[in-house]
């Protein structure tokens, strides 16, 4: 279900960044999104997050919410592709293992390790082919990787424990003001096309941020954040397919290649 839901952001990014500019889409994504969870906390009565803590929630959700979005979204307004956009975050569970090995003590066996490896050569094998795209927008959506690595990372170390519909809440609402001056800085706000706008902003407020979020969230509780990070290695693949059934975009034999590889690395990877 993760893969499925978190895959489904690049489409509707796509589309989202055809109908607004990508600041002022992530803007609205963020604002309503914290606005709905938020509220629904405070009639649950669920506890916020104080102090300290409130403080690594809020430095969490500016590298997991505004620094990631924000950095792939204006990529795929600069006309990344979404599979190349998906390619890159495919190669997060590498990432988070090296991070989480440092500064959360996990260890990656051997029989990980090469899974992450065949998890990449999926990742590779699922949008491979030639492209022509921005460099400026694929040094973006590296950022984007860093923030969602280094993020999950933080979660799992320092606000692992704090109410999940508050906690994501937070988040959103502290990166809506940062999204919102950058989009007053270097974009002109504008809507050209009001019903893609709404759909796809429908969408990721309801299913791609409070929904995918607390799901994500919840793992990370569950598991550690390397098994977690295996699952991103199945998003280019999915991605892929998503676009073909839904944008009618081409699926190429490598790409299914790329899906079986995908799938054995996360099994190895997440073996016991």
């Amino acid at each position: 279900m993760f893969v499925l839901l978190w895959s489904s952001a690049f489409i509707v990014g796509a589309i989202g960044v055809d109908a607004a500019p990508p600041l002022l889409l992530t803007f609205f994504r963020f604002a309503l999104a914290g606005l709905l969870l938020g509220a629904f906390a405070l009639v649950v009565r669920a506890p916020w997050p104080r102090g300290r803590r409130l403080g690594h929630v809020v430095v969490a959700g500016l590298l997991f919410q505004a620094l990631q979005f924000g950095a792939l979204y204006t990529a795929l307004g600069m006309g990344l592709p979404a599979a190349v956009v998906a390619l890159v975050q495919g190669l997060n569970p590498v990432l988070i293992a090296l991070l989480a090995g440092r500064f959360l003590g996990e260890r990656v066996s051997v029989r990980q390790w090469l899974g992450f490896g065949l998890g990449t050569i999926g990742v590779l094998l699922a949008v491979a082919g030639p492209t022509d795209f921005p460099i400026a927008g694929l040094v973006l959506a590296v950022v984007g990787l860093l923030g969602l690595s280094v993020g999950t990372v933080y979660q799992k170390r320092y606000v692992h424990d704090v109410d999940l519909r508050t906690g994501t809440a937070v988040q959103f609402l502290v990166s809506a003001p940062v999204i919102g001056v950058g989009s007053l800085l270097f974009e002109t706000p504008h809507v050209s096309a009001w019903g893609p706008f709404v759909g796809t902003l429908t969408w990721m407020v309801l299913i791609n941020s409070i929904g995918v979020f607390m799901l994500l969230n919840l793992m990370l509780r569950q598991s550690s954040a390397s098994r977690v990070g295996t699952l991103f290695f199945l998003t280019p693949a999915a991605t892929a397919v998503l676009a073909w059934l839904l944008l009618d975009q081409s699926l190429r034999p490598a790409t299914l290649g790329g899906i079986v590889l995908g799938g054995i690395g996360v099994l190895l990877a997440n073996r016991r």
